[in-house]
């Protein structure tokens, strides 16, 4: 024997910011994706050639760098580079959201 009950105003407002909270997050979590995979291609390329390089020219790298420790050097500092810049965007991404919800209600 269920009532059919509308919901209360307060609940429709309250899921609809949820809805909005989630999209927010979101596109906050994809925006630092996308930075972070342009970081780790940039540092794969400028980790890459100097180690590549220094394997092939340098006696010291050329005896004690094998292709896996080459290849850990590079990976590593792509992975960093990912991580950081991705945590970062996201961060600054809910930074100015903030602000900009601050800004929008108390107008």
């Amino acid at each position: 024997m269920a009532k059919n009950v509308s919901q209360s105003p307060l609940e429709k407002n309250s899921l609809s910011s949820i809805d909005q909270k989630l999209a927010m997050a979101k596109r906050c979590s994809h925006e630092g994706v996308v930075a972070g995979a342009k970081a780790a291609v940039v540092a794969t390329i400028a980790t890459a050639i100097p180690t590549l390089a220094s394997a092939r020219m340098l006696p010291w790298a050329k005896a004690n760098l094998n292709h896996s420790a080459q290849a850990l050097i590079i990976s590593t500092v792509a992975g960093a580079a990912y991580f950081i810049v991705a945590d970062k965007t996201v961060l600054a991404t809910a930074r100015r959201n903030s602000f900009n919800k601050n800004s929008n209600t108390e107008a």
